[in-house]
């Protein structure tokens, strides 16, 4: 499935996973759940890699609220708008390595405004095309990786699209070096060659981020969790669910992201599981974020 972009100013495609009544009570309305892919993705990755559509059979076959899934191409954007607008000319005259079936058309951008495609586009899309609850208390957005950076920052700076949001392995605090959570003590990178040290997908990311730690500290899911919370009407803020493998290299970034929203009284829900960054781990723990979903979706 496709549809046009204003905020990209290009086609972007959708994978979408519809609920076994949906054919057949056309009266009813459901809630939707988004999934973000991760970084060098695409829109199929949850279903081709994870199996998401076959999970949430089971699940709903055993209990699970129905809903409506749908899973976007985020392209390598961290969901949000970039640091800086990129070379969209010289990108159509040489485009780098992409995806075989994705034309330079579809992948080249030339607004690169990924956080309103996804909660301002992609929504309006799917509530106009589908039988969705269109309310912010039957939506929610999930993610893993660059993908979970995604959800638990598009749900923080929309809090009027999505009431809930889950990260597997998130990205969380981006400039992170080392967290003793015993303590709350952090250390942050505070210069351009220590960020760069700590992602081997720099040069994608500087694009989304800058190329300082400026832009990166004002798109540290942390502090605009703070600001939102702390705001003048104050904001309803979403539930969480966060999780993260052991031996995953973000692992102290979702500790440190989780005792931000505990001092802000948000009351994550928080595990930690055995396993590393990797589709073994991700395939084992959707279905946790599946059903906290459902749950939060279904309380209107």
């Amino acid at each position: 499935m496709s549809f046009w972009s204003q905020a990209l100013g290009i086609t972007k495609r959708y994978v979408i996973y519809l609920p076994p009544s949906y054919r057949h009570d056309a009266a009813r309305r459901y809630p939707v759940a988004y999934y973000l892919h991760g970084g060098a993705g695409d829109e199929t990755n949850w279903t081709s890699r994870a199996g998401l559509h076959h999970i949430v059979d089971s699940l709903i076959a055993g209990g699970m609220p129905e809903l409506i899934i749908v899973m976007p191409d985020g392209d390598d954007s961290y969901y949000t708008t970039w640091n800086f607008l990129g070379d969209y000319p010289g990108c159509l005259k040489q485009p780098p390595p992409r995806r075989t079936d994705e034309t330079v058309e579809q992948y080249c951008v030339p607004w690169p405004h990924y956080d309103d495609y996804i909660a301002r586009d992609l929504v309006a899309h799917i509530d106009s095309t589908y039988r969705t609850i269109p309310d912010r208390r039957a939506r929610g957005i999930a993610g893993l990786s660059m993908g979970g950076y995604g959800a638990v920052s598009l749900a923080i700076n929309y809090p009027g699209v999505f009431s809930a949001a889950a990260s597997h392995s998130g990205v969380l605090t981006p400039l992170l070096i080392a967290y003793d959570s015993a303590t709350g003590k952090a250390r942050y990178a505070s210069a351009p060659d220590e960020v760069r040290s700590l992602y081997g997908a720099w040069d994608v990311m500087r694009w989304a981020f800058g190329r300082d730690t400026s832009g990166w500290w004002a798109r540290d899911p942390g502090r605009r969790a703070v600001f939102q919370a702390t705001r003048t009407p104050p904001v309803e803020m979403a539930a969480f669910y966060i999780d993260v493998g052991t031996e995953d290299r973000f692992l102290n970034q979702a500790r440190a992201f989780r005792d931000v929203l505990v001092r802000l009284r948000l009351r994550p829900a928080y595990v930690e599981r055995s396993g590393a960054h990797d589709w073994a781990y991700w395939r084992a723990n959707v279905p946790h974020s599946l059903s906290f979903l459902a749950r939060m979706l279904s309380q209107r």
